[in-house]
C-alpha cells in the first residue's frame, strides 16, 4: 500500500521537514534542513511546501503527519506540535509524536553504524535531556528512560565500553563522570535532530497502528516547570 508521510521538527537550533514516499517500487525521502535559530516560525511552512512541491504531492494525499515531540526547545516544540496538529486536523489523518532523542539515535546509527548510543541534548540550566539506545539494522531499542538530569548524574546501563555520545549535551563533556568517560571513547556534539529520521520512525509507528487523533498532540518537555525560576 503506498504511503505519503510528512514529518517536521523544530526542537533545536535546526528546523526541518521531510516527505517519505513508499510504494511497491521502493522508498524515497525528500528533505529540507536548515540551522535557523529563532526563525522556525518563518521557515517551517515554506519547507513543508517545498518538499510537497518537489514530490508533486498534494497535502490531501498525505496519509499521516509526524513531528518531533521532544524533548528540546520549549518554543520549538510548541511550534512543531501546533503546525502538525493543524495539518492533521485539516487533513483528517493520523498524527505521530516522535522522540527527538530516538531520532538522533537513528541518525547516528545510520550515518556512523553505531551500536550503543547515548543521545543527549543541552537542556540549559546545567542539565541535559538524555537516553541510551541499542541500535541494530535500523531497529532502535531504548536501554534507559528519557530523563532530564545533570551530566554528573548520568549512568550507563550494562558493561559495554563502546558507547558513543551524540548531541549538543556533550558540549558539557567535562561535567560527565569518569565512569562515562571510560565507557565512551567518542562523542559527537554537532548532530541535531532531523525530520528525516522522524519520517522513518513515523512510518514504523503508522504501520504498527500507533497513529493518534490530532487533538492528542502533546509536546514532551520532561521538565515540570517550563521556565527557570530564580531561587528565593
Amino acid at each position: 500500500m503506498p504511503l505519503h508521510l510528512l514529518a517536521l521538527d523544530a526542537s533545536s537550533s535546526a528546523c526541518s521537514a521531510a516527505l517519505l514516499r513508499q510504494d511497491d517500487s521502493g522508498s524515497e525521502c525528500l528533505v529540507r534542513f536548515e540551522m535557523t535559530p529563532r526563525a522556525h516560525t518563518r521557515r517551517l511552512m515554506p519547507m513543508i511546501n517545498e518538499v510537497l512541491a518537489e514530490a508533486q504531492v498534494s497535502p490531501t494525499e498525505l496519509d499521516a503527519v509526524a513531528y518531533g515531540r521532544g524533548p528540546g526547545s520549549f518554543t520549538g516544540l510548541r511550534i512543531a506540535a501546533g503546525v502538525a496538529q493543524g495539518l492533521a486536523f485539516g487533513l483528517d489523518c493520523p498524527l505521530m509524536g516522535i522522540s527527538t532523542l530516538e531520532a538522533l539515535a537513528l541518525q547516528a546509527h545510520r550515518r556512523y553504524h553505531l551500536r550503543h548510543v547515548v543521545t543527549a541534548l543541552d537542556a540549559r540550566m546545567g542539565e541535559v535531556y538524555a537516553a541510551t539506545w541499542h541500535c541494530l539494522k535500523d531497529v532502535i531499542t531504548p536501554m534507559s528512560a528519557e530523563a532530564v538530569l545533570a551530566p554528573e548524574a548520568m549512568r550507563l546501563p550494562g558493561k559495554e565500553t563502546d558507547w558513543v555520545g551524540v548531541g549538543s549535551g556533550f558540549t558539557l563533556w567535562e561535567r560527565f563522570s569518569t565512569e562515562v568517560h571510560l565507557s565512551m571513547p567518542q562523542h559527537l556534539n554537532d548532530l541535531e535532530p532531523r525530520a528525516e529520521e522522524m519520517a522513518w520512525l513515523g512510518a514504523r509507528d503508522f504501520t504498527a497502528g500507533l497513529g493518534q487523533a490530532a487533538r492528542l498532540a502533546q509536546p514532551v518537555y520532561l521538565r515540570n516547570d517550563v521556565a527557570w525560576k530564580k531561587p528565593a
